[in-house]
């Protein structure tokens, strides 16, 4: 469902000198299989995400998304599978201030090739507990119930792998169960595969797939031996 295969990424710095980022190996997740991924600050998490999206090309290696060969398709091209075939939940939300709930699902669905259907739109933000918010804007939503939108709209396009960096960071702990629970049985109720990216052990501990990238980032595991 998932595949990465000899990823290389690095940066280029003010004074032209490449820093590297990536090398993984491979990495892979299965249909409907749920993964956590974790690791300290600076292993490249975030940059991994952004590669298995399309947002970050490799400087080499091949993305495979669904049967896709991401690292083929220019930016544009990209963009539309991403739509279609991804659901990402970010860590700040990202929703847009000026739009409700229901059309920052809305939203969502907007760069699918799939049809716009606002009776699942109403349907994700019931499952999340929201049917009551569905004309509220974020600002006057709570910090869980943002996250909540956040998640019902990663889901909207029912993508085959869905995304989810740091889920629980911004939320409090009376919230963090909430989501982590919602995410794991959307996924589970559609066969959606799942990464989630997490600082947090006690997340880590709910899922049976638990994978350290500073041990899969060879750039990371190899300056750790060399300290």
């Amino acid at each position: 469902m998932l595949k990465l295969e000899n990823i290389k990424k690095s940066f280029l710095q003010p004074d032209k000198k490449r820093v590297p980022i990536l090398d993984i190996p491979t990495f892979e997740i299965g249909a409907g299989e749920q993964v956590v991924l974790i690791g300290p600050s600076g292993c490249g998490k975030t940059t991994m995400l952004h590669t298995i999206a399309g947002i970050t090309q490799p400087d080499s290696g091949n993305v495979f998304l669904d049967h896709v060969e991401l690292t083929r398709y220019s930016e544009a091209a990209r963009d539309r599978i991403r739509a279609d075939k991804l659901g990402y939940v970010f860590q700040t939300f990202n929703l847009l201030p000026g739009f409700s709930a229901y059309e920052n699902v809305m939203l969502g669905m907007t760069f699918a090739s799939k049809k716009k259907s606002p009776e699942r739109a109403r349907k994700l933000l019931d499952q999340v507990g929201l049917s009551h918010r569905l004309h509220n804007k974020p600002n006057q939503l709570s910090v869980g119930e943002q996250q909540r939108v956040a998640v019902a709209r990663a889901l909207a396009n029912r993508p085959a792998l869905l995304l989810a960096d740091e889920p629980t960071a911004n939320v409090d702990p009376g919230n963090q169960q909430q989501i982590v629970d919602l995410i794991k049985a959307s996924c589970r109720s559609e066969n959606i595969a799942l990464l989630i990216v997490t600082h947090s052990m006690e997340v880590a501990e709910q899922f049976e797939r638990v994978d350290r990238l500073d041990e899969l980032n060879l750039v990371v595991s190899h300056a750790k031996a060399a300290s």
